[in-house]
């Protein structure tokens, strides 16, 4: 009995203790949590509506060239879009569960990258923020390629990574392979993967052997330049109507409190950020402590060049487009840098648990998560830092009665086409008969709002829902309203759209 008394303790303690992979699998079930629960919450905003309306089309060949004319973006995307939307339909949901897939995923690669770069701690603390930063929170929730993005460049890390730390022709091959999805999801992956290359390049160990992998890459570029031609800039016009200055004051919200984060005040801002810049603070000064003060200094040397390649990464990623803007090819937004945000979210992990950083690391990178995961809910929780609400707006356009004209901003006219039947745009020099004018839009509202459209209509009611307008205008009975005078009267100072039902004959 006392033979076996040993190893059946042994057993059952074995029995209570925990599987080492179980933070993983714990902060992944609160990433799903976070975007799943919530993924129907939000409607459609112009870009997401644009996709169901004027992209996706029965045919694959049709969607591509729709991709050609009007996006400005690789095609895989739009690829995996047109798949789901074949298999699931153009709901919200359907067309929002790519990206949160991604979103999903993106927290394990995250953990790997850090666990690579400085062992675990590092891995809990980078998966814990990336699970709950609202900026990669918002792009899961949201039908455009953000999210993938995200995944991609992460994975991209990742195989770079593992090549660093093992040579072989089988991790060149991935990595070229993960390249050439990165590049072939969103345009601004060239910056990250350029870095990544140069430091492979650098790096005696994988200089020779990953020569194949920037060969594939460039390949792939190649090949997209005439769809790049094809595309030729469309819909970037806003990126230089919005000055730099406030861009890069952006880019630093963005990350610390989320795409729509810019209502809650720099006051909120700060407060994230002091607990992320503690937490790198505290790293950066063990880091580069004295060796005659480090006995550990050789044993942690891994782990600083792989913090340095990261820190390069996210570098490249984020200050590269800078410099073309500055210097004339200006693409520089801040959603553009998403996926540049994982380096950074890493880095942040792996200073914050950098060996003698102790409870004072652990307690920065708990403060930032914390934050983090309040602003994650407070979008869910307040309509003002949510997406504008044209479902609702669209409920109350489909109760009008008979024949309308709607006037909105160019902003909402795919969100309308998508949530009100047989909407249309009205073309240039039409003239339709109707009863009643909508006019719909957002602050600022023109000083004009409010005033008939057009002769013998009158005001019937405003209405407003989370920050939309609507203005009813009503006629006794029919009347002819050309596209132009419908045009030069809107609620919103920006570019208008008229849109009417597809039962009302437009004449010219």
């Amino acid at each position: 009995m006392r033979a076996l008394a040993g190893p059946l303790a042994a057993a059952g303690e074995r029995t209570r203790t925990l599987p080492a992979w179980w933070p993983l699998a714990a902060l992944t079930l609160l990433a799903a949590a976070l975007r799943l629960s919530t993924l129907h919450l939000q409607s459609f905003w112009y870009d997401e509506a644009f996709t169901p309306v004027h992209v996706l089309r029965p045919s694959l060949a049709a969607t591509m060239r729709a991709v050609s004319r009007t996006e400005n973006s690789p095609p895989l995307w739009y690829l995996l879009e047109w798949v789901d939307y074949r298999i699931l339909g153009s709901g919200e949901i359907a067309l929002r569960l790519p990206s949160a897939l991604a979103g999903i995923a993106t927290v394990p690669v995250a953990w790997e990258i850090a666990r690579l770069a400085a062992g675990r701690r590092a891995a809990i603390a980078a998966a814990a923020l990336v699970a709950v930063n609202p900026l990669f929170v918002w792009y899961s929730q949201e039908a455009r390629d953000y999210g993938l993005f995200v995944l991609t460049g992460s994975l991209a890390v990742l195989c770079f990574m593992r090549l660093r730390e093992r040579p072989d022709a089988g991790r060149v091959g991935l990595f070229a392979l993960v390249g050439v999805l990165t590049l072939a999801t969103h345009y601004f992956a060239v910056f990250l993967l350029v870095a990544m290359v140069l430091w492979l390049l650098a790096e005696r160990a994988t200089r020779r052997l990953c020569l194949p992998a920037p060969v594939a890459i460039g390949a792939a570029g190649l090949a997209l330049l005439p769809l790049i031609s094809a595309q030729g800039g469309h819909g970037t016009q806003w990126i230089g109507r919005w000055p730099l200055s406030e861009r890069l004051q952006a880019i630093p919200q963005y990350y610390l409190t989320g795409s729509s984060g810019a209502p809650l005040g720099h006051g909120v801002e700060l407060l994230l950020a002091l607990p992320v810049l503690a937490a790198a603070g505290l790293g950066l000064w063990h880091m580069f402590e004295l060796p005659s003060s480090r006995p550990a200094w050789g044993s942690e040397a891994p782990a600083r060049v792989s913090a340095g390649a990261l820190a390069a990464i996210a570098a490249a990623g984020v200050l590269v487009p800078l410099a073309m803007a500055v210097l004339g090819a200006d693409y520089l937004a801040p959603r553009n840098l998403v996926a540049a945000m994982i380096p950074v979210t890493v880095l942040v992990a792996v200073l914050g648990s950098w060996p003698r950083t102790g409870a004072a690391g652990t307690v920065a990178l708990i403060l930032a998560a914390v934050g983090s995961l309040a602003i994650t809910i407070d979008v869910d929780l307040s309509p003002r830092l949510q997406r504008g609400n044209w479902r609702g707006l669209a409920r109350i356009v489909s109760a009008v009665p008979g024949p309308a004209a709607v006037t909105t901003v160019e902003l909402g006219a795919a969100p309308l086409e998508y949530y009100v039947d047989g909407l249309r745009y009205l073309q240039s020099g039409s003239v339709v008969d109707v009863r009643e004018i909508l006019e719909t839009g957002y602050r600022p509202l023109r000083a004009s709002a409010g005033e008939p459209p057009a002769p013998g209509f009158h005001l019937l009611e405003r209405r407003e829902t989370d920050g939309l307008f609507v203005y009813r205008f009503a006629a006794a009975s029919a009347r002819p309203v050309s596209e132009s005078e419908l045009r030069r009267h809107v609620i919103t100072p920006a570019h208008p759209e008229v849109l009417v039902p597809a039962g009302v004959t437009a004449a010219r």
